[in-house]
């Protein structure tokens, strides 16, 4: 059988609504596509896990090459978003617009320049502090190798023990950090002049997200989230840092500990710092204290931190947190791990903001994703889903 080009071409049965041999009309019957069809068709689905996985690494790589920029930027954004409900409560209120932008550049300044300031005065005093205690030193160490000798660790041993723990050698250390965080003085502008331009454009978040809304309402509602448990969590984690800053500095003053007051700032700031920020923040005071009182008083100061900071901080404030911010404890210090060796000390203290974008923009809005907010959740039953964008302004959540 020959066709011209006049004639209409034959179909396969069924693909145009007739036999394709005698032009009967037909009803057409889906076939049921196969186990994993889509854009991977035939493709193994152990090859499609393994390029993921492929892509994954290149992503985080990249992101760690990067990290110098996206800590900032990021910290900016975390900053401006706590702020924003200040912006939208002035507007309500009747302020105009150039007022409601200077109170916000202004109390996003005032956040970042006091958190700076109180871990630079914290590492300073210490630098500062500890050459006062040299002979105390001198002591102890002579003490410990004398116990080490009766212990029969040979003397060249013991040498080497003495000149690692030669306290010079530890305000020197103490000196170079601290000029190491002066060092990041261009980094900060780069961070003061990014919390400007966030600042001055907060004002049109609500009509940009308006627009997001109307073509992709997920990533919208996504978004609201992140702002609003991000929120949450800073919230939660300042209230905590501030019982903890007062209850360590007390304790410390009650038992003469040099700059209490300054290792309950070091407390407060290193309470962003998700299950294991007070191991950070003991050891300045516990040093301190096995020079000024021996090692009675440190291992009291120890004692006392691990009384209060570790059953306040990663017992009772990591569930308040998965409440607030709806992620497990064990997703919470896993984050923690990951973003500290992904960007460093400021990945430590954002891991949690980190984690709730991560989860937004990878999880939130791909309704199939949602077998894996099962995984991340606090709560092993599904929350009730509650809007927290109104009007689109995540501010007014």
């Amino acid at each position: 059988m020959t066709t011209s080009a006049a004639d209409p071409p034959v179909t396969p049965f069924g693909t145009d609504g007739t036999d394709g041999q005698n032009g009967a009309e037909t009803v057409a019957v889906p076939v049921p596509a196969a186990s994993g069809a889509g854009p991977w068709i035939g493709m193994p689905r152990a090859l499609i896990i393994l390029g993921g996985m492929a892509s994954a690494v290149i992503a985080i790589a990249g992101v760690q090459a990067i990290a110098w920029l996206i800590g900032p930027a990021f910290m900016a954004l975390i900053v401006v978003i706590a702020v924003a409900p200040v912006h939208g409560w002035l507007r309500r209120h009747g302020w105009p617009g150039w007022a409601t932008t200077l109170v916000l550049i202004l109390l996003v300044y005032s956040i970042l320049l006091s958190l700076a300031l109180g871990i630079v005065l914290s590492v300073a005093r210490l630098a500062t502090e500890l050459p006062t205690y040299a002979s105390q030193a001198d002591g102890l160490v002579a003490s410990l190798t004398a116990r080490l000798a009766e212990l029969g660790v040979g003397p060249e041993q013991i040498r080497q023990a003495a000149s690692s723990l030669n306290l010079g050698s530890l305000a020197g250390v103490l000196v170079a950090l601290l000029g190491s965080v002066a060092g990041l003085a261009s980094n900060f502008v780069f961070l003061l002049a990014l919390l400007l331009f966030l600042s001055v454009e907060t004002g049109g978040a609500g009509d940009r997200l308006a627009s997001i809304a109307a073509e992709r309402p997920r990533v919208t509602e996504a978004i609201g989230h992140f702002a609003h448990g991000t929120r949450t969590y800073l919230v939660v984690t300042t209230i905590f840092g501030l019982i903890v800053a007062v209850l360590d500095s007390v304790a410390l003053a009650l038992l003469n500990v040099p700059l209490a007051v300054t290792w309950g700032l070091l407390a407060f700031v290193t309470n962003y710092i998700p299950n294991v920020g007070f191991i950070i923040g003991v050891v300045p005071p516990a040093l301190l204290a096995l020079l000024s009182g021996g090692p009675e008083l440190m291992v009291v100061v120890i004692v006392v931190y691990c009384v209060l900071n570790f059953v306040v901080q990663s017992i009772i404030q990591p569930r308040f947190i998965g409440e607030a911010v709806g992620l497990s404890v064990t997703v919470t210090f896993l984050a923690l791990v990951f973003w500290a060796w992904l960007l460093g000390p400021l990945g430590a203290i954002l891991a949690i903001p980190l984690t709730l974008l991560a989860k937004a923009l990878l999880v939130d809005i791909d309704p199939r994703a949602k077998w894996a907010d099962a995984l991340l959740r606090a709560s092993a039953r599904e929350p009730d889903d509650a809007p927290v964008v109104v009007d689109g302004d995540p501010a007014r959540a």
